[in-house]
């Protein structure tokens, strides 16, 4: 994987492509399932006017083929679960599902991932990611362990039973996805 990238989310170029990708069976625990484009709309602005929440498409050869959301824990739903910290950032990462008879490429999510773990931690004001996976979503639970996040506790949040987890920069670069071959990670 070369020529990755990360810029803004911009709802006039991309609105399409992320109701595809949030709306697919694949992405059931993004939880908007049966969304119309405008209920994906409405969320993504609310998204962008938070001075708190950032969603951006990463790109892959100049492909988008990912989408991140970075947020501050301590001004989300997560503030009752966790003591923040300054150096906490929360982040969601929905990979771009195969394009329809393709099949799917083994170690991309791996890669992908470690790529925007990669991204975070430098910044040098990042010390921690912090995600809340739905409880019953097995397959990201295995690779926030395997990019060295440690599963806390459940949580009750509104709209699901979540796995609070957090990973620190010595962590993640002790990891099986830090440290697996694959050359640069950057993604800008």
């Amino acid at each position: 994987m070369t020529g990755r990238g990360l810029e803004p989310l911009d709802l006039d170029r991309h609105l399409d492509l992320v109701h595809a990708w949030v709306t697919h069976p694949r992405s059931v625990y993004w939880e908007m399932q049966g969304a119309s484009v405008e209920d994906v709309r409405s969320e993504y602005t609310a998204i962008a006017a938070n001075p708190h929440h950032e969603a951006l498409i990463g790109t892959v050869d100049g492909r988008p083929a990912f989408l991140v959301e970075r947020y501050a824990p301590a001004h989300s739903e997560l503030a009752e679960h966790l003591v923040p910290t300054a150096g906490d950032v929360g982040m969601h990462v929905l990979v771009a599902p195969p394009a329809e008879g393709a099949a799917p490429v083994s170690g991309w999510t791996d890669a992908i991932f470690a790529a925007v773990m990669s991204w975070l931690f430098a910044d040098p004001t990042v010390d921690r990611v912090v995600v809340e996976p739905d409880v019953r979503n097995e397959a990201i639970r295995a690779k926030n362990v395997a990019a060295g996040f440690v599963e806390l506790r459940e949580i009750e949040l509104p709209s699901k039973t979540a796995m609070l987890s957090t990973c620190d920069r010595e962590a993640f670069a002790a990891s099986r996805l830090a440290t697996a071959p694959g050359g640069d990670r950057a993604l800008v």
